[in-house]
């Protein structure tokens, strides 16, 4: 299996940070995904921020499901 790169790495972490910002789950993630319309599996999230294997379109997603409106880089 490939290695994460780098940049999947800092996808993933931005991601995970932003979910312990908020205080949300995974599961909560999945309820807040469906409420917009999106459709995902708790495993399935929990792999792909595992992985950093995920398209930008899932991180606005994701983002948006949360309520976040800004995302610091650093």
């Amino acid at each position: 299996m490939p290695q994460q790169t780098e940049w999947e790495a800092k996808a993933a972490g931005l991601l995970k940070s932003e979910l312990k910002r908020k205080g949300v789950t995974y599961a909560q993630l999945v309820e807040r995904l469906a409420g917009i319309g999106i459709e995902e599996k708790e495993v399935n999230v929990a792999n792909k921020l595992s992985r950093g294997k995920f398209s930008a379109a899932f991180m606005l997603q994701c983002l948006n499901a949360i309520g976040s409106t800004v995302l610091h880089l650093d």
